[in-house]
């Protein structure tokens, strides 16, 4: 009733003067599209527009978020409220129930001539828009919209990233020397893939942070309520100028060590070469043409190899841009896919790190409840890993996810979690599971020494749950993979182990530990 209410409304809109206000139209902007050159705001205007912002309450109440992730949104989106006054904007910074009722409440009160907004960036929001009748304008906050890529897609049997990541540098003309790549390849990604250094481990220089203020503290107030973690000591900023402060700051000091590393995992140092951008881009505070132009120019003067800023841009207009894509394109059914029937509830110890003696997952999780944050190898091969191997609801760990990164967004999440890190599609949109042992930890990581663990063993009490896991996940799954040419091998493998009951044995040990609480 509330929705056709509004739609009947906008559809009502006089274009006279109303209580003597001139009727302007409205730019409703969402939370995560905080930028003057983004969709309808591109082309808004003070005199001709007003700007409408929902800060919901049911939004904020409806998950426990991260007290650094609720805070570094609604402080961002307080901010640019801010910044748009200053700019001659009047602004309605509207605190609703929900949006609907914030839209309903801005219209009976304002009489906009119309309601416009940018494409949403996620699937319920745009059905929200278009239930509510709202104006949508196609979104530029992504470098392949959707109707872009279907021109990837024409003619192809198969959807893979690197095909689309070199489709992108050639339409974007990123890193190219005509039709060719420059330094004559397409990818650097093996000369990115070194282990930990064994010396000078606090050779990157330590990410910037700024002072909280009285705004960060009543923002703090309101949503200290429903979160969890530790509160913000200033790693996140909240606006565009501190935003694009990072981004320089990254291709000065870091972008020329970037690559080497990049796969690296340290106890001691959390953040590495890492760009940590992501959260900006992924509310608007940055535009990824920005960050990729910053990064190229680093390259053309000589600054950054060519490996470092390939690996970089790489991330940005193909994986990037590639997951933002197969989201709209698999939605909504995709989020809820559980190919391997993974039922295992979310262990205790992702909200409780304490409850594991595991070294590199204690690690991992305890940087998660301190910063909202964990790069993205973390992400893929300790908790993605873990989760995929203990057999995970794959539904749950998304929404762990999306509660606990600062960086977090649906289209991030479900892509990246039912898709590439738990290969709940199926092979949709991975060619195969992402499955690895106590090896792989102890290859790219300092977690393993000293861990009360031992990535050797497949059997007992102490043997490591990484290693024993990785096996029995192939033994419980051996008729699906046997038949995947890129894993076969380790199926065949696990099938001939000369202590397969043994290990199996241990692997319900481990279970066991896990179900109860404590591993």
């Amino acid at each position: 009733c509330l929705a056709t209410h509004i739609q009947n409304t906008i559809r009502l809109l006089p274009n006279t003067e109303y209580h003597g206000l001139v009727n302007k139209s409205t730019v409703w902007v969402f939370g995560d599209q905080l930028n003057r050159q983004i969709g309808a705001l591109r082309d808004a205007q003070p005199n001709t527009h007003r700007i409408l912002i929902i800060e919901s309450h049911l939004k904020i109440a409806s998950r426990r978020w991260h007290v650094q992730r609720a805070h570094f949104i609604i402080a961002s989106m307080r901010r640019f409220a801010s910044e748009l006054r200053e700019a001659g904007f009047e602004v309605d910074y509207r605190f609703a129930e929900s949006m609907q009722e914030g839209l309903r409440l801005h219209i009976e009160e304002f009489v906009p001539s119309k309601v416009i907004a940018t494409e949403p960036n996620s699937y319920a929001a745009r059905t929200l828009v278009s239930k509510l009748g709202v104006e949508s304008v196609k979104s530029n906050q992504f470098l392949c919209h959707p109707d872009v890529y279907k021109e990837f897609q024409k003619g192809r049997k198969s959807l893979k990233m690197e095909d689309f990541y070199r489709f992108q540098r050639k339409r974007l003309n990123v890193l190219m020397d005509g039709d060719n790549p420059v330094g004559d390849r397409w990818n650097f990604d093996e000369e990115n893939r070194s282990g930990p250094p064994k010396k000078d481990q606090d050779r990157w220089p330590k990410p910037e942070v700024v002072a909280l203020d009285e705004l960060d503290a009543e923002v703090l107030k309101d949503v200290s309520q429903f979160s969890w973690g530790v509160e913000p000591t200033g790693q996140w900023a909240t606006t565009r100028a501190g935003a694009l402060q990072r981004m320089n700051y990254f291709m000065q000091n870091l972008l020329p060590m970037f690559g080497e590393h990049e796969d690296a995992m340290l106890a001691s140092n959390w953040h590495l070469a890492h760009s940590l951008l992501s959260p900006y881009l992924n509310l608007g505070l940055l535009l990824p043409e920005e960050v990729v132009a910053a990064a190229s120019r680093e390259f053309v003067l000589g600054r950054v190899p060519i490996s470092s800023a390939e690996g970089f841009i790489r991330q940005i207009i193909g994986w990037r841009e590639f997951i933002w894509n197969c989201y709209w394109q698999w939605m909504p059914d995709y989020a809820q896919m559980n190919s391997l029937e993974a039922t295992r509830d979310l262990p205790q110890l992702f909200t409780n790190p304490d409850k594991t003696s595991m070294a590199c997952m204690k690690s991992v999780l305890q940087g998660v409840n301190e910063r909202s944050y964990s790069h993205h190898i973390e992400r893929l091969m300790i908790l993605g890993n873990f989760s995929l191997i203990a057999g995970i609801n794959p539904q749950q760990l998304t929404e762990w996810m999306w509660n606990s990164y600062v960086d977090a967004a649906e289209w991030v999440m479900v892509p990246n979690v039912i898709g590439m890190s738990q290969y709940a599609d199926g092979g949709m949109l991975s060619t195969k599971p992402y499955a690895s042992g106590g090896a792989y930890v102890d290859r790219m990581s300092d977690h393993c020494k000293g861990c009360a663990y031992d990535r050797k063993k497949r059997v007992g009490e102490d043997a490591c749950p990484f290693t024993v896991l990785y096996w029995d996940f192939f033994l419980r799954h051996e008729d699906r993979f046997v038949r995947n040419p890129r894993v076969a091998r380790q199926v065949r493998a696990a099938q001939q182990l000369a202590d397969r009951d043994d290990l199996q044995t241990t692997a319900v040990s481990i279970f066991s530990r896990l179900d109860n609480g404590l591993l």
